[in-house]
């Protein structure tokens, strides 16, 4: 990605499926999906909740899958003057 204006060029709309223990039932596993602008490579804003995760709920983590996309791909960009409304 290039680098834009505003700063922007490191950071990408993060999403994280945390699978985590029912603390009641240990054997049993859900699923939490958490998802924000987030900076490549370290995640930071992830890390931090991860670190609030285990300080604060009993849910002990079993898993995290990550997912990031760029904020805007060439592909996706459409300009809204071409665009018309239906009436």
């Amino acid at each position: 990605m290039t680098d834009t204006v505003d700063g922007t060029e490191d950071f990408r709309l993060t999403t994280a499926e945390i699978l985590y223990r029912m603390p009641d039932y240990p054997d049993l596993i859900q699923s939490y999906l958490w998802q924000s602008l987030d900076r490549l490579p370290d995640f930071p804003k992830l890390q931090e909740f991860l670190g609030f995760w285990e300080r604060e709920l009993q849910g002990e983590l079993h898993s995290v899958r990550i997912g990031y996309v760029g904020l805007i791909q060439p592909a996706e960009w459409h300009d809204s003057r071409s665009m018309s409304t239906l009436q």
